[in-house]
């Protein structure tokens, strides 16, 4: 990544308004595609932005992961979900990494359940059980190009 692009995403990423936008809780849109077939591949996921990365809780077994592994090339994006908001957008472009250190999966996951199930949700048996599972991973995007309007 160039000197230049990464002013660019820290001018984009740290705008009060995108800082705002990407704090709420929206679903993101991860696209992956499969170098064999160049078929796209589109899934709504539960994101985390730490600034610089974003961060998706996954499992191995999933279309996504597996994609990543022969591409790891995708994008991302959060947007309103309806008509009744100001349209907002953020996309992200890079290539993902997967990240399968069962300790930084379980806190980081954690995090990624709090933030849409709050913490009743987050510590019951079920999402526990995601976290704990030998699959359970994480998908970690670092970008290298954001847009946003």
């Amino acid at each position: 990544m160039s000197r230049d692009m990464t002013r660019d995403i820290a001018s984009i990423t740290q705008t009060p308004w995108v800082k705002e936008f990407l704090a709420g809780v929206y679903l993101a849109r991860l696209a992956t595609c499969n170098p064999k077939t160049l078929q796209p591949h589109v899934v709504p996921v539960w994101y985390e932005w730490d600034d610089p990365s974003i961060w998706i809780s996954s499992f191995r077994s999933t279309r996504k992961v597996r994609e990543i592994l022969l591409n790891p090339k995708v994008s991302l994006v959060v947007d309103t979900p309806t008509a009744q908001e100001a349209s907002h957008a953020v996309i992200f472009e890079g290539e993902a990494e997967l990240i399968s250190d069962p300790e930084l999966g379980y806190t980081r996951g954690l995090s990624i359940y709090i933030r849409y199930l709050g913490n009743d949700g987050a510590f019951s048996p079920e999402p526990q059980s995601w976290l704990r599972d030998p699959e359970h991973l994480l998908i970690k995007l670092t970008p290298s190009r954001v847009y946003a309007w």
